[in-house]
């Protein structure tokens, strides 16, 4: 009986690779569910972890303004995060830009996301340089944090600001609808705007209400920022 033939096996087996983690650090109870969302349409494969301590957005309300104490707090999470293994980290807390800023320097070269920094970039290339954009915001301190950094990018941008009154009141009680009815009411001043920014990761969800009723791009931060996650990290 002839012995058996053996094959030389030439395949190579694949490297294993695991993959690529996300620190998603939260200052309100609203923002995980519309990221989680946009990373699962449009970044499934990630791996995530949330880190949530919504008494940031609390202490911010009641001080009225960012303090050292503040910062630091930011930078502890930020670390906590990095020390998990992630690849990078992103804020979805849009009050606290000053705060995220010390973070990436602290942390550099991970790329540490502002919430907004995507989107502000696409509402940009929508807008141009001295377009109209309309800024959305249910939490009221974003409208003073935020315009600085539409500045920064581009200085002859003008910004139309719009507080949709009582939404987020009405997303703590658990009324969705009632969110995107108050936002879409709040939109209909934003009509002459090129394109409308939502500003936090919880107005995402009014997306579609704000469109229907203003006719016009509306960028959300969620898919902004992952949109850009991939493109740092060479997924894209």
């Amino acid at each position: 009986m002839r012995g058996a033939t053996v094959q030389p096996c030439t395949a190579r087996a694949r490297e294993y690779r695991p993959a690529m983690r996300i620190a998603l650090i939260h200052a309100l109870a609203h923002s995980p569910p519309p990221i989680e969302a946009a990373f699962a349409r449009l970044w499934p494969e990630v791996r995530r972890t949330n880190l949530l301590d919504d008494s940031l957005s609390a202490d911010l309300a009641r001080d009225g303004a960012l303090t050292p104490a503040m910062t630091e707090r930011f930078l502890t999470l930020a670390r906590y995060a990095a020390n998990t293994g992630a690849d990078a980290i992103l804020f979805t807390c849009s009050a606290f830009g000053p705060c995220i800023e010390a973070c990436a320097e602290a942390l550099a070269p991970m790329p540490v996301l502002k919430p907004n920094e995507a989107m502000i970039e696409e509402a940009l290339a929508l807008a141009g340089p001295t377009g109209r954009i309309g800024l959305m915001a249910s939490f009221a301190p974003t409208l003073a944090s935020m315009p600085p950094e539409f500045a920064a990018a581009a200085p002859g941008i003008t910004l139309v600001p719009c507080l949709a009154e009582g939404s987020l009141a009405a997303l703590d009680r658990g009324d969705g609808a009632e969110h995107d009815r108050l936002a879409a009411l709040a939109a209909a001043a934003l009509k002459d705007c090129d394109a409308i920014a939502l500003s936090q990761f919880s107005l995402a969800r009014a997306a579609e209400a704000v469109a229907q009723v203003t006719g016009k791009p509306v960028l959300t931060t969620p898919d902004s920022a992952v949109r850009k996650l991939k493109r740092l990290l060479g997924a894209a």
